[in-house]
């Protein structure tokens, strides 16, 4: 793991990715500071991590697009089959990597405040509050860009997937508002969830029978609620909708609110992305 993670940190800062990658943020980061800080006069730093959130539909996609389609496409990931590691090392190395790329412009972006404060009053609390949010919403973003740059050998596809995949997850709770009412409609829309979730585990997997069985104790469990609550099964769909946008998860630390079930939910999403992605490389070690 260790000798990954030396590896893909040494590639993002002798290429021009990390330094790009940090360069788009602190800008943004300053434009913002310059309009909601200085021009307007406010005193509250979240603004600003609230507003820089969207620049993940961009970054993201341009920072994990390679991690490993790059690999598969110059067939390199072979010398990473044939080393003394296994697939979890590999993963978690490419991840740390990722991460403390974003860790150093946003722990740059978090000595913001700490200079305004010499001219004003700046809330601590609710600032650091927010950019912890800020830090789990976007590890959790890089956790999905990462298993999505894992499925295809091209940093293209990686990169419009991975930005069509957030921007969709960005505007979740908006289109939670259009969804249908009808107990009967959210039935079988989550039905055909569980069906794709099922056909994911048996592509990441290789195998049916766990896939299979997955599937069905999520459909008997689906079926269950259906029967007892049918009643309140129409209100399950759009809040569930909703609950799942990462983003939606994040205004509560702008809010003031340090919500520890955001916190949970963000490392869930990562633990699952981690593990996909595992599993993708996996099968593509032993087929190869």
């Amino acid at each position: 793991m260790k000798a990954v993670f030396r590896h893909e940190l040494a590639s993002y800062f002798t290429g021009m990715a990390g330094y790009v990658f940090g360069a788009f943020l602190l800008l943004f980061a300053g434009i913002y500071t310059v309009v909601i800080n200085v021009q307007s006069g406010l005193a509250n730093f979240a603004y600003v991590f609230s507003n820089m959130s969207f620049l993940f539909l961009i970054i993201v996609p341009i920072l994990t697009m390679g991690a490993v389609a790059e690999e598969k496409r110059q067939k390199t990931d072979q010398l990473l089959y044939s080393l003394p590691l296994t697939m979890t090392g590999v993963t978690l190395g490419k991840y740390a990597a990722l991460l403390v790329v974003f860790l150093l412009p946003t722990g740059i972006l978090c000595l913001y405040p700490l200079v305004l404060s010499a001219f004003g009053s700046i809330y601590g609390p609710l600032t650091i509050g927010t950019a912890v949010g800020f830090f789990f919403l976007g590890a959790a973003l890089l956790a999905v860009g990462l298993f999505l740059s894992s499925i295809t050998e091209s940093q293209g596809v990686a990169a419009g997937l991975c930005f069509v995949v957030l921007l969709v997850n960005y505007f979740l709770s908006d289109l939670s508002d259009y969804f249908s009412n009808s107990a009967g409609a959210a039935f079988w829309t989550l039905t055909v969830l569980v069906v794709l979730v099922g056909v994911v585990f048996r592509l990441m997997t290789g195998s049916r029978l766990v896939s299979l069985a997955l599937a069905g104790v999520l459909e008997a469990l689906l079926l269950v609620l259906y029967v007892v609550r049918g009643e309140d099964f129409s209100l399950i769909l759009p809040a569930m909708t909703s609950g799942l946008s990462l983003f939606e998860r994040f205004y509560p630390f702008v809010d003031g609110v340090f919500d520890l079930t955001s916190i949970v939910y963000f490392l869930t999403v990562i633990g699952i992305f981690l593990f996909l992605s595992v599993q993708s490389l996996e099968k593509r070690r032993w087929s190869a």
